[in-house]
């Protein structure tokens, strides 16, 4: 049977990384967590449970690939296992899935990448969580991108380097890209691989979250142009095109053509209710949640305009966090 590791990446994570380590008990050959400057106590505790911790330099920023790097390199220090689970410390590994997912590799060996559904721990807790648990329930088969929970095959993660330390956020995108550029495909099971706890109550969560994917779309589409092109096109239009449009109508004094160019926003959260709708969310929660997804789009825009105002600049990339 192919070996696992595990890589866990979190900061004041609390209970939450409790529960993801007693989740992964007796189903890996080796755990390693990477904390990223926390002050709750929580390397000393895992360190205390018999896991290998590193504590990454606080002088430096934190990005996520910057712990998963992390991670696997101490994997590597002692000889790598075959294959790599990393999951973020706000989960929980579903049990069997470990087995599942190395047993999926080892069958097809053409794939380099395994991914599974992740849930969420309390999705009627709020209605963001909700719209987390719908974002995350995508079909499975091949697939072109995933997040950071994922089983990846050491040999290709060594291959490409790891992620690129660099990005703030879609650096899980950016190395599927990447690896399918090798030949290997990535793939999601369809079944239950982790179950997280976004504890999204604030629209202010919601905001910051959009603007970070923003980001995201704009970093990993300047260096994959084809890559997250609907989700540019769409923040653009909605975030910018239409609001400016009826803003410039309604000062020249023309409120019905105002409202007219409004148009394609009411197109677009009528859409979306009906896509929630089907995805299970009452007609209230659809309604709501296709207003908080069509608010997404100017932070979306936003988040793409502090990438290229960073990058054109040259100023120094800053984590866009929600939690």
């Amino acid at each position: 049977m192919s070996s696992v590791g595990v890589v866990i990446i979190g900061r004041n994570e609390g209970a939450r990384l409790h529960r993801c380590i007693a989740s992964l008990r007796g189903q890996v050959d080796r755990l390693v967590y990477v904390d990223s400057g926390s002050t709750d106590g929580s390397a000393d505790w895992a360190r205390a449970q018999g896991v290998e911790v590193v504590t990454l330099d606080t002088t430096a920023p934190f990005p996520a690939a910057r712990g998963r790097n992390a991670g696997f390199d101490r994997l590597a220090r002692d000889g790598l296992p075959d294959y790599v689970q990393f999951i973020d410390g706000d989960c929980a590994a579903e049990p069997g899935w470990i087995a599942a997912a190395a047993a999926f590799l080892d069958r097809w060996p053409t794939v380099g990448i395994v991914t599974g559904w992740r849930t969420e721990v309390a999705p009627d807790a709020s209605l963001y969580n909700r719209l987390a648990e719908v974002e995350w329930h995508r079909p499975a088969g091949p697939i072109a991108a995933c997040g950071g929970d994922m089983m990846v095959r050491s040999g290709l993660w060594a291959q490409l380097g790891g992620m690129d330390g660099g990005l703030i956020c879609s650096e899980d995108e950016d190395l599927v890209i990447r690896a399918r550029a090798t030949g290997l495909t990535a793939h999601r099971i369809g079944q239950v691989m982790t179950r997280h706890d976004a504890a999204m109550t604030r629209f202010g969560q919601w905001w910051r979250r959009a603007l970070r994917s923003g980001h995201g779309f704009a970093e990993v589409g300047r260096r994959h142009p084809g890559h997250f092109a609907a989700e540019r096109r769409r923040a653009l239009a909605l975030g910018g095109v239409v609001p400016l449009a009826a803003l410039a109508l309604a000062a020249g004094g023309g409120g019905g053509l105002a409202a007219l160019a409004l148009l394609p926003w009411a197109l677009a959260v009528a859409a979306t209710a009906r896509w929630l709708r089907a995805e299970g969310l009452s007609p209230w929660q659809a309604l709501r949640g296709s207003a908080l997804i069509l608010a997404s789009r100017p932070a979306n825009l936003v988040g793409m305009a502090m990438f290229w105002r960073r990058h054109l600049s040259g100023a120094t990339r800053t984590l866009i966090e929600y939690k």
